[in-house]
Formats: C-alpha cells, sequence, structure tokens
C-alpha cells in the first residue's frame, strides 16, 4: 500500500467547529481569565456582530453554549443585556451526580473516596488553619452538640445531618487546596442525601442519638488535634473515625445502593 493510500485509510473525518462554538470558545477565554469579570455587561448585539462579523442567530447561539455552562445571564426585554456569571458548584454537582447515577456508582464507593481526600484535607488542615478556621470548627461542633442535647423527643434528624456535614465541609474548604474543597461542594449533594437516608432507616431514636454524641466528642478530639497542628495525628483520627462511622452508615443493604437509588 503507497503512502496515499495509507494515509486515506487512516483518517478520521475531523468536524470543523461552527462560528458559534468559535465565538462562544473567545468569550469563555476572556471570562476564565479574568478579562471579562462577574457582573460585567457584554458589549450589545448590535457591537457584537459587527466586532464577530456574524449574523444575530450565530452570535444566539454561542450566548446559548455559553448560559448552558452558567457563564452568562440573558437578560431579555428592554432593558436586556447579557452579564458575566460564574457557574456555581451545583452546576457541577448536577453534572457529576448524573454521571455517577449513570454509571451505577454504589454508595459505598463514594464513600471510599471521601476516606481518600478528606483525612488528607484534615493533614493540610492542621498545618494551615487559622484563628478563626478553629473558631469555625468549634461553632460547628456547638451547633451539633446543641441539637444533639435536646434530645430526640422533638428531633428533627435533618438539621442534625445538615449540622454534621457543615463541620464536614469546614474540613475540606479550610485546607487550602481549592480542588480538595470542590471535589467535596460536588459530593455534598450525594453524601447528605445517603446520610438523610441512613438515619431514616434506623428505626431506635436511642442509637441515632448514641451516634450522634460520639460524632460530637469526635469533631472535639479533631478540633485539639488541628490546636495542636499535629498533621499526621489529625489524618489518622479523621480516618478512624470515618471508617467508624462509615460501618454505621453502610450497613445491610446501603452498602450496595446506587446513587441513582437516592433520587428515585
Amino acid at each position: 500500500m503507497d503512502a496515499t493510500k495509507r494515509v486515506n485509510s487512516a483518517t478520521k473525518l475531523v468536524r470543523a467547529p461552527k462560528t458559534a462554538e468559535i465565538i462562544a470558545d473567545q468569550l469563555r477565554s476572556s471570562i476564565v481569565r479574568g478579562v471579562l469579570r462577574k457582573g460585567d455587561a457584554l458589549p450589545t448585539e448590535v457591537e457584537l456582530v459587527k466586532q464577530f462579523g456574524v449574523s444575530r442567530p450565530t452570535l444566539r447561539e454561542a450566548f446559548r453554549i455559553l448560559e448552558s455552562e452558567s457563564l452568562i445571564v440573558v437578560r431579555r426585554g428592554s432593558r436586556g443585556g447579557v452579564l458575566v456569571s460564574s457557574p456555581e458548584t451545583s452546576v457541577a454537582a448536577r453534572d457529576f451526580g448524573l454521571l455517577l447515577q449513570m454509571s451505577g456508582t454504589t454508595l459505598a464507593d463514594v464513600y471510599e473516596a471521601r476516606k481518600i481526600f478528606e483525612p488528607a484535607a484534615a493533614e493540610m488542615l492542621a498545618a494551615r488553619a487559622t484563628p478563626e478556621d478553629i473558631g469555625d470548627l468549634k461553632a460547628a461542633a456547638a451547633e451539633l452538640a446543641a441539637l444533639v442535647n435536646e434530645g430526640t423527643e422533638r428531633a428533627d434528624f435533618g438539621e442534625w445531618t445538615a449540622a454534621t456535614f457543615r463541620f464536614h465541609d469546614l474540613i475540606l474548604e479550610r485546607a487550602g487546596n481549592n480542588t480538595v474543597a470542590l471535589i467535596g461542594a460536588v459530593l455534598r449533594e450525594v453524601v447528605t442525601r445517603h446520610m438523610a437516608r441512613a438515619v431514616s432507616t434506623t428505626s431506635s431514636h436511642t442509637q441515632i442519638e448514641k451516634q450522634f454524641k460520639q460524632t460530637v466528642r469526635a469533631f472535639t478530639k479533631f478540633i485539639g488535634l488541628i490546636e495542636a497542628r499535629d498533621g499526621v495525628a489529625a489524618r489518622e483520627f479523621w480516618t478512624t473515625h470515618m471508617d467508624r462511622a462509615g460501618r454505621k452508615m453502610l450497613w445491610g443493604d446501603l452498602a450496595t445502593e446506587r446513587v441513582i437509588d437516592l433520587y428515585v
């Protein structure tokens, strides 16, 4: 086979990007590099049509692309215009949650991932925590303690769960690593839905109260390690805590339950 035939046989069709996609790429680049900032208004359609040398339908298609990515907000009407926005974590969480659902990911799989990066975040937090970070951790632990001390008679276990994960969120947010913080935020909805399910399927209020009291004690111990700047101990302790909590949260069929089951 000569060279021309080999090239032809190996060649795959390559789709040229649409003009709207090229325009969206240019505007997206300006947004993510900070040339255009959140709240900035883009030039009018007339100006952008002239600038890019395209038709209005093409420009509006580019707007739709960026709007779907939550990078702009299109306001219609007499006072309309296009404002630069920034994607919320919930957007990534929704898309990532769909991927977890469609791939049949189990809750045990999600929890295993959390056991990798949360203890690592705990160690980083011990090295970087500010007095404000420690104060916020203490406030979150005190909030959960106050709820638990009220007893289970009129308890809203959803509040208990939310208070618990505010503490977890702080560990990830204050560790000083933006990637870790974003991963935690993206998984937050899945994790909180799962914990709410675990609590709702536990019939014994006494058992629930006991588990949350143990959690309060664990939070208090952990804060002490952060104050002592003992990163290795903080990591080891948080690993042990998550192992113990995981055994209680993933009992029975919950371990093999898929993420999609939380949404149906």
